[in-house]
């Protein structure tokens, strides 16, 4: 059980559209599958295992709420979007849905916008009604595409691509913005899953914060050497959390090699619910220690309650320009 002074700060959650009306094409349907299978993969087993009809499907936002806000500790929460229009008719979690999601607890729910930069202009503009109509905090990008009808992915690096959005981002006063890495879903070629690419997009924007998702994996000992070079590069355990009860050992490497290396005020918490269920992680990661043969034998820091506290909550909470203190008085007097 998280103790109650804690403030979890859940960096995303997908009003996802998993209706098979919604797929397009194999590729679509792949990708749907990939999700579902990591959701038996991972979910505990002493957890409840959805079935296919009650996984793929609509999900609503009052259920992504209620999972989020009334059934684990979870604090805040980013309501997060996806553009993938390759692979889903919506995009498979649209920007309108979350900020439907966002209405619901407004003061608890932060809306992340999303565009498709290789749409150009129409991409900078989209941005401009997230941000001044609708109040997108911050902006994730997905540079794995399969528009087409083949593998379509763009670089982090493109000053053609990429920048401008920065740019544009910078222009609308958003200095936090995160990419999906790592993880590879559905059809996309692996490569373009890595994180060769925030190199450049770190160093030339040294303003803008970038956060890894997912820490990259299975790229994690890349993603390390980029976050101690680099003072504005986050790592999001969304996605690698989950591993915490399968595979115990297997998490205790990877967060001890962030802690290792870029220490625990640059690692976020993140649950990707509905894909699992928040609280089993959540409880499990609070309880967690990483094994002593492995502090000794690596160097690895302990996960001590200071450095849980900051990776479930207060690590975000500054990114996102908000006073830890500030924020649990406001919380405390809406509840």
């Amino acid at each position: 059980m998280i103790r109650d002074d804690v403030l979890v700060f859940d960096c995303v959650a997908h009003p996802f559209n998993f209706d098979p009306s919604n797929v397009l094409g194999d590729a679509g349907e792949l990708f749907r599958q990939h999700l579902f299978a990591f959701h038996n993969v991972l979910t505990p087993e002493a957890e409840p295992k959805l079935p296919p009809e009650a996984f793929l499907k609509e999900w609503s936002t009052a259920e992504i709420s209620r999972m989020v806000f009334d059934e684990s500790d979870t604090d805040m929460l980013v309501a997060m979007p996806l553009p993938l229009t390759d692979l889903f008719h919506d995009g498979l979690s649209p920007w309108e849905r979350c900020v439907d999601l966002t209405r619901e607890n407004p003061d608890r729910t932060v809306f992340w916008g999303t565009v498709n930069p290789l749409e150009g202009r129409k991409a900078l503009d989209q941005m401009e009604v997230q941000v001044k109509e609708y109040g997108a905090r911050a902006f994730k990008f997905y540079n794995v595409r399969y528009d087409y009808g083949k593998p379509f992915p763009w670089r982090m690096d493109d000053p053609q691509v990429a920048f401008p959005v920065y740019e544009k981002a910078r222009e609308l006063g958003i200095d936090l913005i995160g990419v999906h890495k790592g993880v590879p879903l559905g059809p996309q070629p692996i490569e373009a899953t890595q994180t060769w690419d925030m190199d450049g997009a770190a160093a030339n924007f040294p303003d803008i914060n970038f956060v890894i998702f997912h820490v990259g994996l299975p790229f994690i000992d890349e993603t390390c050497w980029q976050l101690v070079r680099y003072p504005n590069l986050y790592a999001s355990i969304a996605a690698t959390v989950n591993f915490v009860v399968r595979s115990p050992r297997q998490f205790a490497e990877w967060i001890g090699k962030l802690m290792f290396w870029c220490g625990e005020d640059k690692i976020i918490y993140g649950s990707e619910a509905p894909i699992w269920h928040p609280k089993w992680a959540l409880d499990a990661f609070w309880n967690f220690e990483i094994p002593q043969d492995m502090v000794d034998g690596y160097g690895y820091p302990q996960l001590t309650e200071t450095a849980k506290r900051k990776i479930l909550g207060e690590n975000l909470l500054r990114l996102s320009g908000m006073d830890v203190e500030e924020t649990k008085q406001r919380l405390n007097g809406s509840a």
